[in-house]
This record gives C-alpha cells, structure tokens and sequence, in this order.
C-alpha cells in the first residue's frame, strides 16, 4: 500500500524539496492543494496504529472501516472551510522529578491532516535547518547529536558550556511570531490560515474546553516540526549570523528539539552570550529556566582548575546522560558519559510499575519477550561508548525487581535465587552491550 501510494504525495514534496533547496529565497504558493483524497490516505497510512484516541474516541481501526468516504467529506469541508480541528484530549504522564507533563491527543481525522500539513513544511523546511539541528529530522538521532558534541569538544578549545534550559517550550511558543515564521517561506494564506485553525483548535480536559492562545500540542503530529522552524529563526540563524559571526574563539551549538546546549572557548563571552539569549527569547515570548540555565567550566583544562579551588568538575546533563571529564586508559582527555541519575531512575521506576502490573496477568513465557524486548530497547539507546557500567547497573537493578515480583505473584515464595539463576540461563535476558562508538578520536 504504501509503495503504491508513495507516488500520490510524495513525487510532488520531492519536487518543493528540490525547489526549496536551489531556491533559498522562494516562498510557497498553491500548496494545500495536496492534501486531497489521494494525499490523506498516504497519510493515514502513515499513522501510528497504537496510539490513544482523541475527543471523540474513533479509533483508526473503525476510521478506516470506510476510509475512501470519511476522506471525500474531510476534504469537502476542507475546501468549504468548514473542517475545524477538533479539541486536542489532554492527558497527564509522570516525568522523572515526580511532576507530570501534559500531552495533547488529536483526534483520528486531526491527526491525517496534521501528517499531511507536516510532511509539506518538512519538504520546505528540511534544506533550510542548519546542520546543529537534530531533533525529529529523517536520517538524524539523538546519538548523531552526542557524538557532534563529543567532537567539538574533543576537536575545538572548548573551555565552558551553556547548558541551557528553555521554561515550558512548547507551551508558549507564540502563535503570531510562529507565523511570521512560517510566512518566510509559504505564502500559500489558505495553508497559512489552516495551521491557525490547528494551532487554534483547544484543550479538551475534564470536560471542560480550554482555549490555546500560545504553543503547540505537545503529542500532536505537527508540533515537532513547528517546534522545529520556530527555534530555527529564533535560535539557530541567529547564533549562526549574529553571535558566531562578532564572537571570539570558538562558539558551537548543538540542539535536539528544544534540549540544546552551546560550547564557548572563553568565560566572559558565555556569560554574554546567555544575556543575549534571554533577551533575545524574552521578545519571542520565551524564556530561559533561571533554576537550570547555566555557565560551567568543561574541557582539558577543568579538572585541573577545579582541583585548585578545592572543587568537583562539573558535569552537565544531555539527551538523558551526564557528561562529564574523563581520561583514556593513556591519561588523555576524553568526554566521558553515564546515564544521568534522574533518567536512570524514570526508567527503574518505569519496569518496576510494569513488572508489578503484569505478574499475576499473565504467565511468565507471556511477558518474557517483552521484558528483553525492553532491555534491548534500553541498551540500544543507553549503550554509548564509556557507558557500559550505566546499562549494566539498570540491567542488575532489574534482575533484582524480577526477583522480586516473581516472588509477589502468591502468599508463598515460588522461586529462591538458585532457581531464578536456573531459569535465567534456560531463558537468558539480553546481556549489556555497547551499540554506538562516539569514541573515534581519542586513543585508548
């Protein structure tokens, strides 16, 4: 199906892809014709099967059911502007200090359009993203993000980081600014006037109906790459043109999402750089976390001029791991990394829930694969270079919570250690591995 229908949509983004590419300065118009019957159902295939319903609990599965007749409605009332975006389903999710983040749930029929919308700005706006950008870009991952940082420092004289923290991003990305954004490059009104409606469309919660005058829902299919283009004018083209360009000694950037952090040679110009920051976000209606934000010392020469105060090296956090200075087996300076203490216990607290919750649901053999299916999944984003001791303790901490809740399933113990060991090497769990290599300068 989807090789079939890959030609539909996808032949005409090639095009605007090649177009946006050569012409730097085109803005797009006639666009929005491409969300047709045709286009949508490309996209509805596109859609994630498992995800949580919307406002009106259809679900893909009864969607689909009469697929070619609810897509011909959709774009009828497209095309008499009576298609408006159903309120986003806000549901709550536990993040790892204990509060919870909310999350927007488009309905089915939102969520066709939404795809279709993204994959026309994407066909737009991916030549135009700078090559620091990584966050939710095909072909880029988080791990191509820690190794750009691992070689600026390594590469550059690199002295102190920015870590930086933008205060609730995508709640308060500012919907005018956002369109003028957008406006750089389309000046189709009529796609211009849809990604309103969407932005425009509401919070269902408890209920009750809450309008959204600022940001973008976050689980809506959309927001990435709005996200996306929005730090892209904001952030990215102004560090490139503005701050680099009048900067002394070297200035990096690297950013996924809105998690980014900026690598600077000297002091005083980071402490510069931070104030400009603020202000400059400040007139775009964000801001920097005062509480998270900050200056620190990273480089060769940290250790040393932090033993001369009587201090530890500081460390920051990164797309889930702590970097902090370390030394290859001949004394050299490398970039060491372990998974951060705040991410290792979301996920320990995380199977400790799951392991509770399907002990007595199913047999053992059940939920078997899908434990390893979940250490493997770990392993392959944790596993970094200099990391092993990380995957490793999560892999012992959760021998120790299976041993546990194995024993929970019954008033009476059913296994002693010797026992569990046994059935572990009958039925062995993914061992502790290394996936991606980042250390590629230095010498061991």
């Amino acid at each position: 199906m989807t090789t079939e229908l890959g030609t539909v949509m996808g032949t005409k983004l090639s095009l605007i892809s090649e177009k946006a590419a050569k012409e730097k300065q085109c803005r797009f118009n006639n666009l929005i014709h491409m969300l047709n019957v045709e286009g949508l159902k490309e996209c509805f295939y596109l859609l994630k099967r498992d995800k949580a319903n919307g406002i009106d609990g259809v679900t893909i599965a009864e969607y689909e059911e009469n697929l070619e007749g609810n897509l011909e409605k959709l774009v009828e009332r497209m095309k008499r502007w009576q298609y408006r975006p159903q309120a986003v389903k806000r549901v709550y999710i536990p993040k790892g200090n204990g509060e919870k983040r909310p999350l927007g749930i488009p309905a089915v029929e939102d969520k066709i359009v939404q795809m279709g919308v993204a994959r026309i700005l994407s066909a737009i706006y991916e030549n135009d993203f700078l090559e620091f950008s990584y966050g939710f870009r095909p072909g880029r991952s988080s791990h191509d993000a820690l190794n750009r940082l691992d070689k600026i420092i390594m590469k550059y004289p690199i002295n102190h980081v920015i870590d930086a923290d933008i205060k609730g991003f995508f709640d308060n990305v500012d919907h005018k600014w956002l369109m003028e954004c957008l406006k750089q490059r389309i000046s189709d009104r009529h796609l211009l006037r849809l990604i309103v409606r969407i932005l425009k469309s509401g919070v269902m919660e408890a209920g009750a109906w809450y309008k959204t005058e600022r940001g973008t829902p976050q689980g809506g299919i959309i927001s990435p790459v709005l996200a996306n283009i929005y730090l892209h004018y904001i952030l990215d083209l102004w560090m490139e043109l503005k701050v680099k360009s009048r900067s002394s000694g070297a200035v990096y950037v690297v950013r996924y999402a809105d998690d980014f952090v900026i690598c600077v040679q000297y002091k005083d110009k980071a402490h510069r750089i931070v104030n400009e920051l603020r202000e400059r976000f400040k007139k775009f209606g964000l801001e920097l976390s005062e509480e998270k934000t900050r200056v620190i010392e990273f480089g060769r020469y940290s250790v040393e001029n932090a033993a001369r105060r009587r201090e530890r090296p500081a460390t920051f956090d990164f797309l889930g791991f702590t970097h902090y200075v370390g030394k290859t087996r001949r004394g050299h300076f490398k970039v060491g990394r372990t998974t951060s203490r705040k991410r290792m216990k979301k996920k320990l607290k995380e199977m400790n829930i799951w392991l509770k919750s399907v002990r007595n649901l199913l047999k053992i053999k059940k939920w078997w694969p899908i434990l390893c299916a979940k250490l493997r999944g770990h392993f392959r984003y944790y596993g970094v270079s200099g990391n092993f001791r990380g995957i490793s303790r999560f892999y012992h901490h959760t021998v120790r919570l299976l041993y546990k809740w194995i024993n929970r399933r019954s008033q009476k113990r059913s296994m002693n250690w010797d026992k569990f060991n046994e059935y572990i090497k009958r039925y062995p769990l993914p061992r502790p591995k290394i996936y991606h290599n980042l250390y590629t300068l230095c010498s061991n």
